[in-house]
């Protein structure tokens, strides 16, 4: 594995605050770190930050020798609250479903799974496994049914009073509005506007209600409909009975010592499991910082009812993707961690989470931006080989290949990504024609396989194939453009003259790259070494739109090296009218 370093990290300053805190609360036991994610729809790349922040944090303190346990809470009790859009195989008969818990809910239409919550849940666990996310996954639903949690319901009812007297400190604090934007001010970055705006979250109901017996922390499924369109009419605190009408008609009296049937409202709930868990270490997103969200409040309730602390842990940004606005899953088409994962490497995807503060917003490229990422990446991993890197960036990096477990599979042969995608784009997913390419990439060190650039090659014939419009797509031209041959200047045609002889001994990357940018400098009387002047750049891009025109019918394309590999020499004569 990479040597490591912790100097500069958030990572391993967040691991010393939650190994002394444990130390301080739990000694001797593990420490316990939190997740909580709600299959409600596609689990989104804005949701894997609750998950990475964590795991992050947690696969430090294992690499330090401790023990440690990472629960995701699956809750997939929660109800239904409304038919998410862009979901394929439902339609709005979803929408008789609102108020049931999630695994209630039938899965779309075609799904593999028994309901709706395992199967975004199963999308969300294949992405994690990929990633190498070690966890303990807790199904809300068989906690509650099982009676799991029984006695920390009957606590809470019996202690409503102090819940509610909590609860209306923040009932009517509204958050501060934002200031208008003054004139010539820079605008709000959307991501950090979205930021700003939350999730939603916060607005869970807390259980206040109008109902016969006041403010009730509790809310029965009901046994007729299966929703929570409930209110408790009737409770007596002796023998537990409780009686709920629900809005479908139905009443129904039950033991609340034997019922299991129901659950705590979030703003309860989630200190109660706080308690319940030991949770040492948990993130919240932006919209629990607000005066009223279920982390501020759950926080003043945790310990006076349920005996229990608040975790430690940072409030963490929102993350955006290139080219879109703020994620919702009920609003559709937002990307998830496998969405992520068919156009970039695990490796990759975790190097994003880990070397951002969880305060800070980023953004995640499913656009152009991707081959950027990917350069930056591959720099990285240079400078770490050869011991230029800073301490920070060596310790993000480890934290990417790898987890305390060992090194993440990785790509054998990791080519350029911007190459491989202009490969892709070129053969369309032509195999024999791809190895052909690659292998004269370097003729030193030919490809034998096409297996030594996986699974990268894949990824990049992926976001080809998905995310690159068909009108931006390279179609090398069948026959020569005879009328733009016809009408070349002597100097264009000099410079076609000056590459075409120089292919065959210019042919690899390196050389070709070489070639294409000495053309230029050679007709202007220079050394094909010269440094560029400003005239120069313009006669080179000049020459490169010259190329261009005539090979793909455009101004513009994959990098020439590249594309003049992918067309062969052959076909580069002819199109460049050397054979007519």
């Amino acid at each position: 594995m990479v040597a490591e370093s912790t100097e500069a990290d958030w990572v391993s300053r967040l691991a010393d605050d939650v190994i002394a805190e444990s130390e301080r609360r739990a000694p001797g036991k593990p420490v316990v770190v939190a997740s909580g994610l709600s299959p409600s729809g596609p689990i989104h790349l804005g949701n894997l930050r609750e998950v990475m922040t964590p795991h992050l944090v947690a696969d430090e303190i294992r690499r330090r020798g401790h023990e440690v346990r990472h629960l995701i809470s699956w809750d997939d009790y929660d109800r239904y609250r409304k038919v998410p859009a862009g979901v394929q195989g439902i339609d709005e008969t979803w929408a008789e479903h609102i108020g049931k818990p999630l695994t209630s809910v039938p899965a779309p239409r075609g799904s593999a799974y028994p309901n709706w919550a395992e199967h975004f849940k199963a999308q969300m666990i294949e992405a994690l496994a990929e990633l190498g996310v070690e966890y303990d996954g807790i199904s809300q639903t068989e906690q509650y049914t099982a009676g799991a949690y029984r006695q920390q319901i009957l606590h809470a009812v019996r202690h409503r009073a102090e819940i509610d007297a909590i609860l209306d400190r923040y009932r009517t604090k509204k958050p501060a509005a934002k200031p208008a934007q003054k004139a010539g001010q820079k605008p709000v970055d959307a991501a950090e506007l979205a930021a700003e705006e939350g999730s939603g979250a916060a607005e869970e109901d807390d259980g206040s209600g109008a109902g016969g017996v006041g403010y009730f922390p509790y809310k029965p499924y009901c046994a007729d409909c299966g929703k929570d369109l409930t209110t408790v009419t009737a409770y007596d605190d002796e023998t537990t009975e409780l009686t709920y009408l629900c809005a479908c008609g139905h009443i129904e009296t039950v033991r609340l010592a034997e019922f299991d049937r129901g659950k705590l409202v979030w703003k309860v709930d989630w200190p109660m499991r706080w308690a319940y868990e030991g949770v040492i270490f948990e993130p919240s997103g932006v919209d629990h910082s607000s005066p009223g969200s279920s982390f501020q409040v759950g926080g003043q309730i945790v310990g006076p009812v349920f005996g229990g602390e608040q975790p430690i842990g940072p409030m963490y940004a929102f993350v955006g993707i290139s080219g879109m606005a703020k994620m919702s899953s009920s609003r559709g088409g937002v990307p998830t961690p496998g969405d992520a994962l068919r156009i970039m490497e695990p490796q990759l995807l975790r190097w994003l989470y880990a070397r951002r503060r969880p305060n800070q917003s980023f953004k995640i490229a499913f656009d152009q931006e991707i081959q950027r990422l990917y350069d930056e990446w591959d720099a990285l991993t240079r400078k770490v080989q050869d011991g230029g890197a800073l301490p920070g960036d060596i310790a993000a990096y480890g934290r990417a290949v790898g987890t305390a477990r060992g090194e993440l599979p990785a790509t054998a042969r990791p080519l350029p990504y911007r190459t491989l995608a202009s490969v892709a784009d070129i053969t369309a997913g032509n195999e024999e024609q791809t190895l052909r390419i690659l292998s004269e990439l370097d003729p030193s060190r030919p490809l034998t396989t096409l297996d030594e650039v996986r699974p990268r090659l894949d990824r990049a014939e992926n976001w080809i194939s998905a995310h690159v419009p068909a009108d931006q797509r390279t179609v090398v031209r069948a026959e020569p453009d005879r009328e733009r041959l016809a009408a070349l200047g002597e100097s264009e045609r000099a410079g076609l003259k000056l590459l075409v002889d120089g292919l065959d001994s210019h042919w690899s990357l390196d050389g070709l790259t070489s070639l294409v940018y000495a053309v230029p400098k050679v007709l202007a009387g220079l050394e094909p070494d010269a440094k560029p002047t400003p005239e120069l750049k313009t006669a080179q891009r000049s020459f490169f739109v010259l190329l261009y025109e005539l090979l793909v019918g455009r101004d513009t394309g994959p990098r020439l090296p590249t594309l003049l590999l992918a067309v062969g020499q052959g076909r580069v004569r002819r199109l460049l009218g050397a054979g007519e």
